[in-house]
């Protein structure tokens, strides 16, 4: 895809760092300026499969600020598929940026609801697959790109650490989780000896350990820990503190940060470092996730970035 940045840099968090812990992150973020983050990872390979079934449209599914549909929509028009995206939302709200966005790249929207929206997907999703003969050539990706091939393509992650000889030096690698499909990948792809932490962004999210051990060979279920203490009241939930902290951040260190995903993920860690959580001598990697649009949802001047 083009303009995919093949140097991705991993840069010192210097106020996170300690006499005795060492902190980075992987700024994923400047992948590209629309599939940053994660998201091109998570869709690669399916985007490579749907070339091969030669498959005229990709569909898909997402709330109303769903980095994954802006995303999608944008690598569907630059490989040249028709691309729809089915919303968390009702067609008589007001569209959000997000979804503005989605539209500018040639994305069809269709609306679920929000109170069936499992429900409706669901059956929408067997229904096609029984119709597959008859219907147009569509291909599906879950919600946030979960499943296998968006694991697999989150795996290549770590490919940044591997070119720079880094890959053994960080003893734990921690990255925020919505889907768990990133830390799948992540756990797949991580040394043995290297720690892997999840930071859940949704409240009560029970399942969501069984979720990525669909996702990974069990012989790797045992190599990552979730905490599940820094969703800051559940997803897209935030917090005058949440908000002085993105702002401090990016004085201090130049990082912009994301209401749902990344700012959880900075603020867990800086709390596990400050509680000694981790041991002595502890090289902590960080993976920024992207997802920086959805801050467009905020009122202007909250955010200093």
């Amino acid at each position: 895809m083009k303009r995919l940045k093949q140097n991705i840099p991993i840069q010192p968090i210097l106020s996170f760092n300690t006499p005795s812990i060492h902190a980075s992150v992987l700024r994923l973020d400047t992948l590209h300026p629309i599939v940053s983050g994660n998201k091109w990872y998570k869709l690669k390979f399916y985007i490579e499969e749907a070339q091969l079934q030669k498959a005229s449209t990709i569909a898909s599914f997402g709330g109303p600020y769903s980095n994954h549909l802006v995303a999608m929509a944008y690598a569907a028009k630059e490989f040249h598929f028709k691309s729809i995206g089915y919303v968390r939302s009702n067609e008589e709200e007001p569209l959000t940026p997000t979804l503005k966005e989605a539209l500018q790249y040639g994305m069809e929207l269709k609306f679920l609801g929000r109170t069936h929206f499992q429900k409706n997907k669901e059956e929408l999703i067997q229904a096609s697959a029984f119709h597959k003969e008859q219907s147009s050539n569509t291909y599906w990706i879950e919600e946030g790109g979960y499943g296998k091939l968006g694991a697999k393509g989150a795996a290549t992650i770590l490919e940044h650490l591997h070119t720079r000889n880094d890959s053994n030096s960080f003893t734990h690698i921690i990255a925020a989780v919505g889907t768990g499909t990133m830390l799948a990948g992540l756990i797949q792809s991580a040394q043995l000896n290297q720690n892997i932490i999840g930071i859940p962004v949704l409240k009560n999210e029970g399942t969501i350990e069984e979720e990525i051990k669909k996702l990974i060979p069990s012989h790797h279920e045992n190599q990552f820990t979730l905490l599940h203490d820094f969703h800051l009241g559940g997803y897209a939930k935030t917090t005058p503190n949440q908000f002085q902290f993105m702002n401090q951040l990016w004085a201090t260190e130049k990082i912009p940060t994301d209401i749902v995903y990344t700012s959880k993920l900075f603020m867990a860690v800086e709390q596990l470092i400050k509680s000694d959580y981790f041991p002595t001598h502890s090289n902590l990697l960080m993976i920024h996730s992207g997802g920086l649009q959805g801050n467009r949802s905020l009122s202007s001047g909250i955010l200093d970035f």
